[in-house]
């Protein structure tokens, strides 16, 4: 696996670097949600599991605050609903 999933406020969005290249998921903090506008990842990175992994992190994050998904991208959603662990997560 690689770097760890940073919050990146400035730009309203969570990150994942590897190998130079950027995996991102653009957010906003509602209430006690945290919705998921856009999932993107460099085209050297599709098909390699980084943005798999950047949603892993994202949903880390938002249990250690507290809060659901609202997942406004059908990738965020297809992630969550793929992964039972996190469908308490759901909003």
């Amino acid at each position: 696996m690689g770097s760890a999933v940073r919050d990146n406020p400035d730009r309203h969005r969570f990150e994942l670097e590897r190998n130079g290249q950027l995996a991102f998921a653009t957010y906003e903090r509602r209430d006690s949600s945290l919705v998921i506008r856009h999932v993107e990842a460099a085209v050297p990175l599709r098909g390699t599991g980084a943005a798999g992994d950047l949603m892993q992190g994202v949903a880390e994050i938002a249990r250690s605050e507290g809060r659901k998904i609202t997942p406004l991208c059908g990738y965020a959603y297809a992630w969550i609903r793929r992964h039972r662990e996190y469908h308490d997560l759901l909003n």
